[in-house]
């Protein structure tokens, strides 16, 4: 089921399927054998006879890279069972087996690691985007104090139980980010969930050439912070447990100049 406004339109699984299969250039008997069914499997689903098992969704799921919910004709609003923001397929989590991840977006959790255990640091990260003139911040604050409690993530205890170890990770990356003494930087004292796609801007190299460092559907910790000595340009920030990258740009990520690429020592 697929909502356009006030208009309900009505999408069947066997359509869903047979438009990714055609979307991906792929025969029912190419489609079949990714998917460990017969050819005939294959044709039952799209001519509406059967329906495919939850195994075979899982790996549909993949394959196609959409939620077993879009399989089903999205029978269900799925929302982030961390920060409760509504989940499209783009903003859907991967486990580390590139699986997708339909409980949480790709900003709460992120190949099988949690990046939140602390409620307070999650509210004020929505805060800041949440916040406008007809959304103040002290109401946005609320809203999210009222809202996250009832999630699944927080109501789950076990899911916090590597919060120790990842916060200890977090303070190591700050140490080595304040330790390469940046001028005109800032001091840092917070690192955010980031998706790559949203801050893999591209660098001009003196030889000419122009790159990306980062993979667009990763997760890295990182953050923004303005220049103490140019207005109007700010620092970014992008660490893993494999490299930190910290760059300079000017709004809207305008005339991006690399500062420091240094893969971590282990």
């Amino acid at each position: 089921m697929m909502y356009h406004g006030h208009e309900v339109i009505i999408v069947d699984t066997k359509d869903i399927i047979l438009e990714l299969r055609t979307k991906k250039g792929l025969s029912q008997e190419e489609l079949a054998e990714k998917v460990f069914v017969t050819r005939q499997a294959v044709s039952r689903w799209e001519n509406g006879e059967t329906t495919p098992n939850t195994e075979t969704l899982k790996l549909l799921s993949k394959l196609f890279d959409v939620s077993i919910n879009t399989l089903l004709g999205s029978p269900r609003q799925l929302i982030c069972q961390c920060c409760g923001m509504p989940l499209e397929d783009a903003s859907i989590s991967k486990e580390a087996d590139g699986f997708l991840n339909e409980e949480y977006c790709k900003w709460c959790y992120a190949d099988g690691e949690y990046m939140y255990h602390d409620m307070d640091a999650l509210i004020e990260v929505c805060v800041g985007h949440m916040a406008n003139d007809a959304f103040p911040a002290e109401q946005a604050r609320a809203y999210m104090k009222e809202l996250l409690p009832k999630l699944n993530y927080w109501k789950e205890h076990k899911n916090l139980e590597g919060a120790e170890a990842f916060a200890a990770f977090k303070r190591q990356l700050i140490e080595e980010i304040n330790a390469l003494h940046i001028e005109g930087m800032p001091k840092v004292e917070s690192l955010n969930a980031l998706v790559g796609g949203y801050v893999n801007l591209e660098y001009l190299l003196p030889n000419g050439n122009r790159v990306k460092f980062l993979n667009d559907s990763a997760t890295y910790l990182g953050n923004q912070l303005e220049s103490e000595q140019e207005n109007g340009r700010c620092f970014g920030i992008a660490a893993n447990a494999d490299f930190i990258l910290v760059c300079a740009y000017e709004e809207n990520g305008e005339n991006p100049e690399l500062i420091v690429y240094k893969k971590r020592s282990k």
